[in-house]
């Protein structure tokens, strides 16, 4: 892949629809179901062992973004991870063996999509039940800030329960009483219902060239994908096909792109980001198996280099 994100997407975009077994999916998941209710809030995805190693210990990238290696516990589990994290958005980066289960293997990822006003969670599932999903899956997720209390963290939405191939994409929306927690470090409301995602992400992001993600690129495979396109239409996105069977969601300000996949090729891809500064030129940094593009300009685009 020798071009930026926002070069694939604008392709995209102008490219024939998938014709065949994928026509019925696409003719209903063309236009948004109303507003814009889910924004997109951060992605995480499993890499090869050497690029998770070189991330974790890049000076680079703790200069460029607001940059932590942390564990959390949440919903019975421990995990560890690598984050990028911008105004609005972030990114959470994981080597294989890092989490339990199927999750640990390379190229598993996931997409969390979420609210920025109480209540409209609600709104979407209603959406899913709307488009046909009878029963979306449901899930309260807590937080353990380390006394083995669990607090009300967010709750989560799936258009099913069942097992994905490598790819689990949710909405959410965040506890009001997570953010009246004083160890969340979250800033205060902003307006009355305010779950937000620039609520809930630091303002270190300003000390950093990393502004926000712009746009990410993930293989998935065809079950997991037909099981993402109406979690995305009920959000709000415009979704469209493209030629070689893909997605393509724009909205909200991250464009996102799905390539349909075997299971060996799936994982994170591409990931566009703003900047805070204008770069003059172009610099290259290679993290591991893959390479950070720096401006020049706005933007920078990451690369990930496809297992050997």
């Amino acid at each position: 892949m020798t071009t930026v994100l926002a070069a694939s997407l604008a392709v995209a975009l102008t490219g024939a629809v998938e014709a065949g077994a994928g026509t019925a999916l696409a003719e209903q998941s063309q236009t948004p179901s109303t507003s814009q209710l889910l924004f997109f809030n951060h992605a995480y995805s499993v890499v090869d062992r050497e690029t998770a190693d070189a991330i974790e210990h890049s000076d680079y990238l703790r200069d460029f973004a607001n940059f932590e290696v942390r564990t959390t516990t949440g919903g019975g589990m421990t995990w560890t991870g690598r984050y990028l994290k911008g105004r609005e958005t972030y990114l959470e980066l994981f080597g294989e063996g890092d989490l339990p289960g199927q999750d640990a293997e390379f190229g598993s990822a996931g997409l969390g999509v979420s609210t920025e006003h109480v209540g409209d969670l609600a709104t979407v599932t209603q959406r899913l039940r709307d488009q046909g999903i009878a029963n979306p899956f449901e899930y309260r997720q807590t937080r353990d800030f380390g006394d083995g209390v669990p607090v009300p963290w967010f709750d989560t939405i799936r258009t099913t329960g069942d097992q994905y191939d490598a790819f689990d994409p949710w909405g959410m929306e965040y506890f009001p009483e997570y953010f009246a927690d004083p160890r969340s470090n979250t800033e205060p409301e902003s307006y009355p219902g305010d779950v937000s995602r620039e609520r809930y992400l630091p303002d270190d992001y300003q000390n950093h060239l990393m502004k926000d993600i712009t746009g990410i690129r993930i293989g998935v495979t065809a079950r997991d994908l037909a099981n993402t396109v109406p979690l995305l239409r009920a959000g709000g996105y415009t979704v469209e096909f493209t030629a070689d069977g893909g997605v393509l969601a724009s909205g909200g300000g991250t464009l996102i792109r799905f390539d349909s996949v075997p299971r060996d090729q799936a994982g994170l891809k591409q990931v566009t980001f703003s900047l805070n500064k204008r770069q003059l030129a172009g610099e290259e940094h290679r993290i591991g198996r893959s390479s950070l593009m720096v401006g020049p300009g706005y933007q920078a685009t990451w690369l990930f280099d496809p297992r050997a």
